[in-house]
């Protein structure tokens, strides 16, 4: 496995996104299955989870390593 790269990461992104729909979904499935209190309990323990790993699959897919906005460009002190 080598380093990680833009690609990469941007894949890694959309699979920890798809992680948590998927999760939700597997919980809005158990609501006919269950009583609605085990049901509601489960829901409020994932959601929590599952937010997060929206969240940081949404960073990793959305970052550029390319041209960060949030760094000034380095100056190269060679050619000074």
């Amino acid at each position: 496995m080598g380093p990680m790269t833009q690609q990469r990461s941007r894949l890694l992104g959309r699979a920890l996104i798809a992680i948590a729909a998927l999760q939700q979904i597997a919980i809005l499935r158990q609501l006919g299955r269950r009583s609605f209190g085990v049901w509601l309990l489960l829901a409020l323990l994932t959601a929590p989870l599952s937010a997060l790993l929206g969240w940081v699959g949404y960073t990793l897919v959305v970052m550029n390593w390319d041209d960060p906005a949030d760094y000034p460009p380095a100056k190269d002190d060679r050619t000074a």
